[in-house]
């Protein structure tokens, strides 16, 4: 009984915020990875930059992923400033990605000009296009200079929905394929690395800090205002939040204890779900015949029966985080609480066939594109 008190964590602000947060996230992620598609459907150019998953890459997302957390368990001191260096060129893309939307709805809200201010990019560049580059250029070079957790909390969402939105699954039987790959993935290397490798591989390396590349040129240069200048970063690739979160605690040290942390993939992969289910509900209610029956549809929709699954898996982990005291591997939660309700719900609905084989038509022309 007593340890069930222990629940009550998830009641703390930083625990609320985190669950609300990684919900908004997956949700989000889905929502532009719809609209992205809609994209490359008009134009082929967009496709350039996009790819659809087979059967074999998703086989070598997990491999691949093994790698590069030895790679960074062993070397990153050797090589964080490197990767500090191309997160932030990754972070400024993904910001830029996801703000270009608004910042076209504000121009044609207002009817604004956007005359070309440069030719010697490889593709011109507008006066809007370079506000908005400006902009997200200021926003991660605030980020290297002070470490704030809120600014490596949006880059870190940012990235989310940018890889979402250009990593793509077909079908469900991909999307399987690939969840059950990284859900023994994420087992493994939570709670069985540290028998192969003396610690716990997936915890060294989500809670290290890089070495600020920033730090190192303004000492070698004897800039003012060193001291401002942090020498170690949180990367954007997990979401953080101080559990003194009322109180605008910063996070300090190395603690588990100090604050609560949900990596990228935790949203993404799920987010790569949601986003195939969300493509064919939007087809199967483009398709309907009748007003009554889209009515239907949209309270039905596979999207909520995901959705819903991820928020229970996502309390479910933090819950087992909580009263086990000890790292969880959240996949090993999210991955049945969403992949299952949506192969349950698609087997009443005679319509898992259609989903295996594929929710939207793939064609290739240069490149991948959805047509939604």
């Amino acid at each position: 009984m007593e340890s069930l008190w222990k629940l009550a964590y998830l009641l703390e602000p930083a625990s609320l915020t985190l669950i609300a947060t990684a919900i908004f996230v997956t949700f989000a992620s889905a929502s532009r990875a719809l609209d992205h598609g809609k994209e490359m459907a008009r134009n082929l150019d967009f496709s350039e930059s996009s790819i659809t998953l087979d059967r074999s890459q998703a086989l070598m997302i997990p491999l691949a992923s093994s790698c590069s957390l030895l790679l960074m368990f062993y070397l990153f001191s050797s090589v964080s400033q490197f990767i500090t260096a191309f997160t932030a060129v990754a972070s400024a893309s993904a910001l830029y990605f996801c703000l270009s939307p608004y910042m076209a709805y504000i121009r044609s809200q207002f009817g604004l000009m956007d005359p070309l201010v440069s030719r010697c990019c490889p593709k011109p560049l507008t006066r809007s296009q370079g506000i908005l580059l400006l902009l997200c250029t200021g926003t991660v070079a605030a980020w290297l200079v002070t470490g704030n957790w809120i600014l490596n909390n949006i880059l870190g969402i940012c990235i989310c929905i940018a890889f979402v939105s250009h990593v793509r699954l077909p079908n469900i039987k991909i999307c399987a394929l690939l969840l059950v790959c990284l859900f023994l993935y994420d087992i493994f290397w939570v709670f069985f690395s540290e028998r192969f490798f003396g610690a716990n591989v997936m915890v060294s390396v989500a809670t290290q800090k890089a070495s600020n590349p920033v730090h190192k040129v303004a000492t070698s240069l004897s800039l003012p205002g060193l001291h401002l200048i942090t020498k170690k970063l949180e990367l954007p690739v997990k979401l953080v939040f101080p559990r003194n979160l009322i109180g605008g605690q910063v996070i300090t040290g190395s603690g588990h204890g100090e604050y609560m942390m949900l990596g990228l993939g935790d949203m993404a992969i799920p987010g790569m779900l949601l986003a195939l289910v969300l493509c064919f509900d939007h087809r199967k209610t483009r398709d309907m015949a009748t007003p009554i029956e889209k009515s239907r549809s949209s309270r039905d929709k596979y999207l909520w029966c995901s959705l819903s699954g991820y928020a229970i898996g996502l309390v479910s982990a933090l819950s087992a985080g909580i009263l086990t005291q000890s790292p969880q591997p959240a996949l090993l939660y999210l991955v049945p609480s969403t992949l299952g309700p949506v192969i349950f719900l698609s087997w009443r609905r005679n319509e898992l066939r259609e989903l295996w084989d594929g929710a939207c038509p793939v064609s290739s022309e240069k490149a991948h594109s959805m047509e939604v």
